[in-house]
């Protein structure tokens, strides 16, 4: 059975912000650039996410499925801009979701999360 690895760990939220279980790695919470622009936000997300992933040697190019969420869904454009820029054609599966962040800042923060499910294996 291969280990469980867990990184990225953060205490007060108790949540890790990766996870290395066999094959697959795990990715929970990429946000970045909050109050900025869409698109800000959306790339700060995926330098996050590429951050995390760099952890356990992989890049955006092993994505192989994200949940991405909005707090406006028609900005969905925005982001397929910015994937096309930043997975150099290696697209993952997705889906986008609607919802209202509980998050500081309200309205004017936090407009873009990704959660996402890398492959690791050979």
């Amino acid at each position: 059975m291969s280990e469980i690895v867990r990184l990225d760990v953060n205490e007060e939220w108790a949540h890790s912000g990766i996870i290395k279980a066999g094959e697959f790695c795990f990715l929970g919470y990429c946000v970045g650039n909050v109050g900025g622009t869409i698109e800000e936000q959306v790339n700060g997300a995926f330098d996050e996410m590429e951050r995390r992933l760099g952890m356990v040697g992989l890049t955006l190019e092993n994505v192989v499925q994200m949940d991405c969420l909005f707090r406006d869904i028609w900005n969905i454009p925005v982001m397929e801009k910015v994937i096309r820029e930043r997975f150099h054609g290696k697209y993952p599966v997705r889906k986008s979701i609607q919802t209202e962040f509980a998050h500081v800042g309200g309205e004017n923060g936090l407009q873009f999360q990704a959660d996402a499910v890398a492959y690791a294996g050979k």
